[in-house]
């Protein structure tokens, strides 16, 4: 079972001086995330997923946001296979986020037809 971080509960952790401790990935497709998104959030739609994104260094704790919350359960779960950090999905997904948000200006990258995720 997937752990759930609530809208809530992320601003918190967000709010809180020391957020290093925290990555924020949004997997959502990248004209949807420049269009808003969580705010330090990094965009990493779940069709580019490979290796080297698990390779990285992550920080402690790893919340997964998608539109909904269903495809971040599913990315969620390959994500705490794969990396050494508590990993979660953002309970209702972008559409639950009830915190600042941000938007992206400028043209963004072709990454290729959509995931199944």
């Amino acid at each position: 079972m997937v752990a759930e971080t609530t809208p809530d509960e992320l601003r918190e952790k967000l709010d809180d001086d020391d957020t290093d401790d925290i990555a924020v990935v949004d997997i959502r497709d990248p004209s949807s995330y420049a269009s808003g998104h969580i705010p330090g959030s990094e965009n990493i739609p779940a069709a580019t997923l490979t290796p080297d994104v698990f390779d990285r260094e992550w920080p402690d704790e790893v919340v997964i946001s998608c539109y909904v919350g269903k495809s971040s359960k599913r990315v969620a779960s390959i994500f705490g296979e794969n990396v050494a950090a508590d990993v979660s999905s953002l309970r209702g997904g972008f559409d639950g986020w009830n915190g600042p948000v941000e938007q992206d200006a400028g043209d963004e990258a072709d990454l290729g037809p959509t995931s199944p995720f």
